[in-house]
């Protein structure tokens, strides 16, 4: 997905989430639509639609009649929200091995080749959304409907520090390789190997752990218990 292609409510949602992870925009702010519209240069619409994205991510709480304001997310709620999806994707994982048909198979590769452009070409915000694509073939490969909706809906919410962990160094290509790691398992119908290394893919552990609590604390993300 190209920036061209991408509407201006996505534009606008990305900048946002963008300013709240770096730290631009504290927990607590208010966000004004009708400021937001003048500044992005875009109608109402694209605002309501940029915001419901931040809501459902939890980047973003809406109070009746106090306004939009941006939301503080402990860092032990978020922990645990990672360790929930790297279960979640190790079951999508697991099931896709099993049950994936040769043409979801081909769509995976595809997936897997738009990342490896994106990875090459060094452009981490491409690179994030053709990982979400790829997640998603995944997801539906499972042929478990339940199981597909909650890893889609736990991941919505945490894309932004998902995002986030793209930027630290080196991170992408590691991502693509465990992409690969994944693919071969589910191509030879190892259900065990692909679980695995889905999991791994999304559990923060070691070292990652430590990079992703520094990046947490280096962007600016609240502390504080959410709420």
């Amino acid at each position: 997905m190209s920036a061209v292609k991408r509407s201006n409510a996505q534009r606008l949602k990305d900048s946002l989430e963008d300013d709240i992870i770096n730290g631009r925009r504290a927990p607590g702010e208010r966000l004004d639509p009708e400021v937001l519209g003048r500044e992005f240069q875009v109608s109402r619409t694209p605002v309501r639609e940029a915001i419901q994205h931040l809501v459902a991510s939890g980047l973003v709480t809406v109070s009746p009649k106090k306004g939009t304001f941006v939301a503080r997310v402990g860092l032990e709620q978020l922990i645990e929200m990672f360790e929930v999806m790297a279960e979640l994707e190790g079951m999508c994982g697991r099931l896709a091995a099993r049950r994936i048909s040769e043409e979801e198979l081909e769509g995976l590769r595809e997936a897997l080749m738009r990342c490896e452009a994106a990875a090459e070409a060094g452009d981490t915000d491409e690179y994030y959304y053709e990982n979400e694509e790829f997640h998603h073939r995944l997801y539906a490969a499972s042929h478990n409907g339940f199981l597909a909706e909650e890893a889609r809906q736990l991941k919505q919410r945490l894309k932004p520090y998902r995002r986030l962990q793209l930027q630290v160094r080196k991170r992408m290509g590691i991502s693509l390789q465990e992409h690969r790691e994944i693919v071969a398992a589910i191509e030879r119908g190892n259900a065990q190997v692909a679980e695995q290394s889905m999991r791994d893919h999304v559990l923060i552990q070691g070292e990652r752990f430590s990079d992703f609590v520094s990046s947490v604390r280096q962007f600016g993300t609240s502390m504080a218990e959410s709420g």
